[in-house]
């Protein structure tokens, strides 16, 4: 077949350890055949990223911004070990961190469904879409422990100076408290970017607080959402013939294991790190995990939901075989070819991007698998693959899509 032409390039953001060997192998035995790639490269492994003090990070975000669509292979957040580890002149911030700050985004996250690794939670046939708002609360509270009797008070000085207090507790004893905040903008970035998000995907959208306990904190988000929705959106979600809906956390918790699926649930900071694990881990696993961060200025970034998977590079640094399963690391390219497709118009590389997803599920429904799915599959004596073997079978499924 003729190889399919891209007029406007993907950013491409490469990333560390198997997954970057992994990336390598996607490229060459999935994409290269079919597609003359476009890509602006950017070589985000920890390396790379020490040596440019973590400008390439900058740099990476900012081409984002300038083409609209990014395909991100799974990086290193460095600690302690990875400072000795990598000689690192510092322990540079997460790239998912620095990214997802500039493009003021939300990260989406949902399981890819296959027949042969079924949900444990029998009622969900479709995927729960995961929308985490990324910023504040408990991730950027001020913590501190009181040792004895005494009065805890919230103060609020104005930029002219006058202050407002509120009382948090009268003290008898020990204890601990702590301070949250949040930004209105940021939860209107959140809210645009679930509501176009929605939009593009035709998912009904479910949004949940404790706004009934927390009367000025989590109804703030509430109303925030409300009148975005009722002002810019209502009209637009009719003509879809989708949903907004929102309910206390605890009643969605309690609806979501009872549904079937098929929606996007929106959840405040803390809410989505804790249900999108229980998500992925309740769907099979965090490698069969879509994840894109959205942009309510209209900037997509794809990537896996997973980490660089160290235990299995460092098996293959040693010449021993590997069985790492590459899915979410395939859609990620495939969700960027999508989008750049659908937004440049290019039918082609919409159909490749379906196809391969469809060559990649065939696959593993056919009982060829990478270990950790053979672990979990219901499906009758499945053949465990090598990384590279399952990518070639994939391949040869990928071929039988265009005869």
């Amino acid at each position: 077949m003729e190889k399919i032409k891209m007029t406007t390039p993907l950013v491409e953001m490469d990333g560390d350890e198997m997954t970057r060997i992994l990336w390598k192998m996607i490229k060459e035995e999935l994409l290269n055949p079919f597609i003359e790639l476009n890509t602006e490269y950017y070589d985000l492994g920890l390396k790379y990223r020490n040596e440019t003090n973590d400008q390439v990070t900058i740099d990476s975000a900012n081409a984002t911004k300038k083409y609209g669509v990014a395909v991100k292979c799974a990086t290193i957040t460095p600690n302690a070990a990875r400072m000795t580890e990598y000689n690192l002149k510092e322990m540079w911030k997460s790239p998912n961190g620095t990214i997802r700050a500039m493009l003021d985004g939300t990260v989406f996250r949902a399981p890819i469904v296959v027949k042969g690794i079924e949900p444990n939670v029998k009622s969900w046939k479709k995927p729960i879409t995961i929308a985490r708002h990324a910023y504040g609360d408990v991730y950027k509270a001020s913590e501190m422990k009181i040792n004895g009797p005494g009065k805890c008070e919230l103060v609020f000085t104005a930029a002219d100076g006058t202050k407002t207090t509120e009382l948090i507790h009268t003290f008898d004893g020990a204890g601990v408290i702590q301070g949250q905040h949040n930004l209105n903008g940021s939860i209107e970035s959140f809210a645009k970017s679930c509501f176009n998000f929605a939009l593009d995907t035709k998912q009904d959208l479910w949004f949940a607080t404790k706004d009934t306990i927390s009367k000025k904190y989590d109804h703030t988000f509430k109303d925030i959402f409300q009148q975005i929705f009722d002002e810019e959106y209502k009209e637009k979600f009719e003509a879809a013939g989708i949903t907004y809906f929102y309910t206390l956390i605890d009643d969605a918790v309690a609806r979501v294991m009872k549904s079937e699926g098929g929606y996007i649930w929106a959840c405040k900071n803390y809410d989505g790190d804790v249900m999108s694990d229980m998500i992925s881990s309740a769907f099979g696993s965090l490698a069969m995990m879509t994840s894109v961060l959205v942009s309510p200025d209209g900037y997509y970034e794809y990537e896996a939901a997973h980490g660089t998977v160290q235990r299995h590079y460092y098996k293959h640094l040693n010449g021993e075989e590997t069985s790492t399963n590459s899915v979410a690391t395939i859609f990620a390219w495939t969700g960027a070819l999508r989008k750049r497709g659908e937004i440049d118009g290019i039918k082609e590389l919409v159909q490749f991007a379906d196809r391969l997803e469809h060559a990649c599920v065939s696959t593993i429904e056919e009982g060829k698998m990478t270990k950790d799915l053979a672990l979990i599959t219901t499906i009758e004596n499945p053949v465990v693959l090598s990384s590279e073997g399952f990518i070639k079978a994939i391949r040869e499924n990928l071929e039988k899509e265009y005869k």
